[in-house]
């Protein structure tokens, strides 16, 4: 038994030792593709892009203002599945399932102005500016239009030439998941808890499908409305909801559901999370403190907000010879 129980301790110090060198390895090659990635990238090569970016961004916002979110939630379902490397932006084949097209993603929007964007920039300078940094310049350029901070966007990514539908799973969180839960999915792409925090702020502008939160609604029992929801919520979402066109959007947040400000924060605060996983984040200790703190100092959400965004614009980055820059962000 006393032999058994050193082997097993042997090995379970071995697995210690291989996932600390692991973690070690990442944490290199992060830092490594860090520092080929700066703020200004482009000003010699192709001093027009982030011009370009800003330009198209604004005529689509103007035109559409859910497109900010749009644009944002792009980038960020980017970034989680396989790094920010464009890979959402391409399409699917006659032998491939893109990830655009898995089930999180079928409602993604804002790829016609990233289109109009690289084909500008493409006339501008050929083959120089990657879709993935573009993504990045996109995201920045919607929260500032909502009213967030502008913030500096260190570029240098490469984009990627793989997209597959099945990737998306476990990488993407769901409407559903506790704090725990999504603790866990943020902490495998290198952001925190508080990252986590900070990010679900996105929702503050856009709008979400009622399939994403329908069975919080449900009644009469078994299924009774989710307690954690505000009753005059839930009555009036069920009329929202009711009689629905399946692409009906409703605000994530229904105070200023096109302004970047901390109305979400609010909103969580009065029982009023559309999505279960908002919700959830009163149901911590750690987290609702920090949902407190924003409710009630918007300049510290805002610049939080633009530094956890360029941290999320660093995972699983390709760059100097890794990746290519595709000429169309939508062929791999």
């Amino acid at each position: 038994m006393e032999v058994a129980q050193m082997r097993r301790g042997g090995e379970t110090c071995f697995v210690v030792r291989v996932v600390a060198v692991v973690s070690y390895l990442l944490l290199m090659a992060s830092t490594g593709a860090r520092a080929q990635m700066r703020v200004g990238f482009y000003d010699s090569s192709c001093p027009a892009a982030e011009i370009i970016v800003q330009q198209e961004v604004s005529k689509a916002v103007s035109a559409n203002p859910g497109l900010a979110a749009g644009l944002l939630r792009l980038h960020f379902h980017d970034c989680f599945v396989r790094g920010c490397e464009a890979s959402v932006l391409i399409d699917s084949t006659s032998g491939n399932t893109a990830e655009k097209d898995a089930g999180p993603n079928k409602s993604l929007r804002g790829f016609e102005v990233i289109d109009r964007i690289k084909a500008r920039v493409e006339q501008a300078c050929f083959g120089v500016v990657s879709c993935a940094d573009i993504l990045a310049f996109a995201a920045r350029d919607s929260l500032a239009l909502t009213g967030g901070n502008g913030y500096q966007v260190p570029a240098g990514r490469r984009d990627g030439s793989v997209s597959r539908a099945q990737d998306t799973g476990g990488n993407l969180p769901p409407p559903t998941p506790n704090v725990n839960q999504l603790t866990k999915i943020f902490a495998s792409k290198g952001l925190n808890q508080k990252d986590m925090v900070t990010l679900s702020g996105a929702h503050t502008i856009g709008g979400s499908h009622c399939s994403s939160f329908s069975s919080r609604l449900q009644t009469p029992s078994p299924t009774a409305p989710d307690p954690t929801m505000d009753p005059g919520y839930v009555a009036q979402l069920g009329q929202q909801c009711a009689g629905a066109s399946p692409g009906a959007l409703v605000p994530m947040d229904v105070v200023t559901p096109n302004v970047f400000d901390e109305g979400f924060y609010k909103g969580v605060m009065a029982n009023r999370g559309l999505l279960a996983s908002d919700q959830a984040l009163l149901s911590d200790g750690n987290t609702a403190l920090q949902v407190v703190t924003y409710a009630n100092d918007p300049a510290t959400f805002q610049s939080d907000f633009a530094a956890a965004m360029v941290k999320m614009g660093y995972v699983g980055v390709l760059t100097g010879s890794s990746g290519k820059i595709r000429a169309n962000c939508r062929v791999a």
